[in-house]
């Protein structure tokens, strides 16, 4: 169990390597992606590399900050602290997601009704209409497809979504009243309920590619598409393996009934996860 904290006056760390240890992550993940997409020989080398050193890095620094904390070491400005960063890291992932919501409604709403007023013989193919979604000339690297419409995975995945987010209150509510059983049944559940959806999605981009021919080269529309359904399956897998990783810290005793930041942490940016989704669910599936 959490210990007592020690002092409550704001916790200065001693130097650490971790920094400059994400940072030759970044440089070799950098590299490796860039010579990938260019045909750079030997290019996924160093990608995984790159990715090797970012893993070691997360269980290093993560698990020096879990240590710390469980030393009794952070006061209440260090809490205060954290959750600031916390509030600011949603942000950020709320105006990376604005952008492509943003472009999204560009494409949609601003340009395709401009480009229908162009002089069609002039700057576009004789038959082109300005429809959502649109094919594209149908020829050479536009090739017919069909939309990915609300039934019936995408409507699965938001109830799981919803009823995961459920769980996770229902955890979270155990894990204040020191009931560590059930939370630990709960929180299990919710991260079942994340990687089925994870699960689901990757069956979806299956059918997309294999029955409907739905592509990221399909146009603007297939761009859209996996661009913002592909970036929120990946922050539902990060979101899953944070609440593993607070699983993990309940299982070996840590948190107590008043102090569990990493957990709500984790909670904040999993209910995050599921707004993102119904703004998803609305306009791509539906509309």
């Amino acid at each position: 169990m959490s210990t007592a904290v020690k002092d409550s006056s704001y916790f200065i760390p001693a130097p650490s390597k971790w920094p400059a240890v994400g940072s030759v992550s970044m440089i070799l993940t950098l590299f490796g992606a860039a010579g990938l997409v260019n045909a750079v020989p030997n290019s996924h080398f160093v990608l995984i590399a790159g990715l090797i050193v970012l893993v070691y890095m997360f269980f290093g620094w993560f698990g020096q900050v879990a240590s710390e904390s469980e030393k009794g070491e952070y006061g209440a400005k260090v809490d205060l602290s954290f959750r600031w960063s916390m509030g600011w890291f949603i942000f950020s992932e709320v105006m990376f997601f604005a952008a492509f919501f943003g472009a999204l409604f560009y494409a949609r709403i601003i340009s395709m009704p401009w480009l229908g007023d162009l002089d069609h013989q002039s700057f576009l193919w004789p038959d082109f209409s300005a429809q959502w979604p649109n094919n594209g000339p149908m020829s050479g690297a536009f090739e017919p497809f069909r939309t990915m419409g609300p039934l019936w995975i995408p409507t699965i995945n938001t109830a799981l979504l919803l009823t995961s987010g459920v769980t996770l209150t229902i955890a979270h509510h155990y894990l204040r009243e020191n009931r560590r059983g059930n939370c630990l049944l709960w929180l299990g559940l919710t991260i079942g309920l994340g990687f089925v959806f994870v699960g689901f999605q990757a069956y979806e981009y299956m059918h997309a590619y294999a029955d409907l021919n739905l592509k990221l080269t399909s146009g603007i529309y297939g761009s859209t598409f996996f661009l913002l359904t592909g970036f929120h399956g990946f922050h539902v897998c990060v979101g899953a393996i944070m609440l593993s990783v607070v699983c993990a810290r309940l299982v070996r005793g840590h948190f107590s009934s008043e102090k569990h930041f990493a957990f709500e942490g984790a909670a904040w940016y999993w209910h995050f996860v599921d707004v993102v989704w119904l703004g998803l669910y609305v306009l791509v599936y539906w509309t």
